[in-house]
């Protein structure tokens, strides 16, 4: 059997408090490489957490979390910003490009800080940084906006160029935080269409969301309250 991309095993996160929270209750997760997975819930109920541990932005107090088989729960900072930077690509609700930069060049940018940390990139060297950005481009339809600046771009696509900025180190997984949560439905329909195309790419997805369309489009369903995951269907 492959590998998973994603195997959190009882994992908890204990945050202290009087009494202590427990953000994350015995958590248990396997995700195969090609799935497409949304995760739900209402507010609190441990989402951000879920997505930060995911992210290797936060360590779980107890458990295992093995990402593509490397177990992270014992690395040290350095070690785990390098699997972050190598096997992660990162969408949010807030695009966060710069604005004074064209989309180009702030695709560009994703590989350029990845250089300071992740092995991919280093062996990649600086030699055609750019015919990169512009293949990630054309991956999500926006290869025409290249030369333009965020400013001019309409939502859909600035998420779409956000987009090709996490694919930048060909991560093994697209992690997705609220994704459509600034686009009206018109856009909405387009980036879901968008990772149901990365998805038969062969990318894995994990998508945050409370929206019941975007969580539908997904292969799997979980869900989490109180801390706990559940799968659904």
């Amino acid at each position: 059997m492959a590998e998973p991309v994603i195997e959190l095993t009882e994992v908890c996160r204990d945050f202290p408090a009087l009494p202590p929270v427990r953000a994350l209750d015995r958590v248990t997760l396997r995700v195969g490489r090609g799935d497409y997975v949304a995760v739900t819930g209402p507010s609190g109920s441990g989402k951000s957490t879920l997505l930060n541990v995911l992210g290797l932005l936060d360590r779980p107090s107890s458990g295992s979390y093995r990402l593509d088989g490397a177990e992270t729960t014992a690395l040290r900072d350095g070690a785990r910003t390098r699997l972050r930077g190598d096997r992660i690509g990162f969408v949010f609700q807030s695009f966060h490009l710069l604005s004074h930069r064209s989309v180009v060049e702030n695709v560009m940018l994703a590989e350029i800080y990845r250089s300071r940390t992740a092995v991919s990139t280093i062996r990649k060297g600086r030699g055609g940084r750019r015919e990169r950005a512009m293949a990630a481009l054309e991956r999500v339809g926006v290869a025409h906006r290249a030369g333009f600046l965020p400013g001019l771009l309409s939502g859909g696509e600035r998420q779409r160029a956000a987009i090709a900025r996490a694919l930048m180190g060909e991560p093994s997984l697209l992690l997705c935080d609220e994704p459509t949560g600034n686009l009206d439905s018109r856009n909405t329909e387009a980036m879901l269409g968008l990772f149901d195309e990365l998805r038969g790419q062969g990318l894995t997805i994990v998508v945050i969301t409370h929206e019941q369309e975007v969580g539908a489009r997904a292969g799997r369903r979980v869900r989490i309250t109180d801390g706990v995951l559940v799968e659904e269907g």
